[in-house]
């Protein structure tokens, strides 16, 4: 198997007295598509914000296409291909949705250009008919989509999403899915880190399962299904 693209080793992190997550290994190889659960309090906005920069380890490392990334910032990982979208949608509210996907495309096209993409952008994720509407005057499940949208044209190798569905309901979490699998399917590595059980099985991929900030388990949706442990963190001791 190739070297993974994104790898943890030993990711601990204290806050105080406080182990929110210890020591994490975890690796996700090119073109993958992984989730990474567990129920509320297992650690995972915490493991997501070490990936993503936002908080520095208290042990352990953090790699990147084989490149030491653990005391790089937010904004020097995006630089080497990691892009992210957090679970409250983190858009220009008092820009319109066409203003919103531009301003991600001018980071890396002229302007001629990313005009252009913007409209085949907005198209693709089901935005072209609100482009020219506040970002905050739109329904919060195309805030959603608007926030992977404005991810996704960065050209990143790498897209980290945390709970893209919060707030979404069934038929939005399940035209989502169908999103993030379309995305995969053209060659971008994926990691989405989520609780929602109902989601999960939409996405139907490898799952590594956090528990207290630990380990728990990893393996096929239809393993992790069967594991009666858990289940049980899920639901409650039998």
């Amino acid at each position: 198997m190739h070297n993974p693209l994104l790898q943890l080793e030993g990711v601990t992190k204290r806050f105080g007295g406080v182990t929110a997550v210890e020591n994490i290994t975890l690796n996700v190889f090119i073109r993958e598509l992984r989730c990474v659960i567990g129920p509320n309090g297992a650690g995972k906005s915490t493991l997501f914000r070490l990936i993503t920069g936002m908080y520095p380890p208290t042990g352990g490392e953090i790699f990147y296409n084989g490149y030491n990334i653990t005391s790089l910032s937010t904004f020097e990982r995006a630089r080497h291909g990691i892009s992210m979208k957090f679970q409250t949608p983190m858009v220009y509210y008092d820009r319109t949705v066409g203003q919103n996907v531009l301003i991600s495309l001018q980071r890396h096209y002229d302007l001629e250009k990313a005009g252009k993409m913007a409209v085949n952008f907005m198209k693709n994720f089901g935005l072209a008919g609100m482009a020219g509407r506040l970002a905050g005057e739109v329904a919060h499940g195309y805030r959603q989509w608007l926030e992977i949208c404005m991810a996704v044209a960065t050209n990143p190798e790498l897209l980290l999403l945390d709970e893209p569905t919060a707030g979404m309901s069934a038929e939005e979490t399940a035209r989502t899915a169908e999103l993030i699998h379309r995305l995969n399917d053209l060659g971008m590595t994926i990691l989405v880190i989520d609780h929602d059980m109902e989601f999960v099985r939409l996405l139907n991929c490898d799952l590594t399962v956090l528990h207290l900030g630990k380990f728990f388990a990893q393996g096929k949706l239809s393993e992790i299904q069967a594991h009666a442990g858990v289940r049980d963190i899920y639901l409650g001791k039998r």
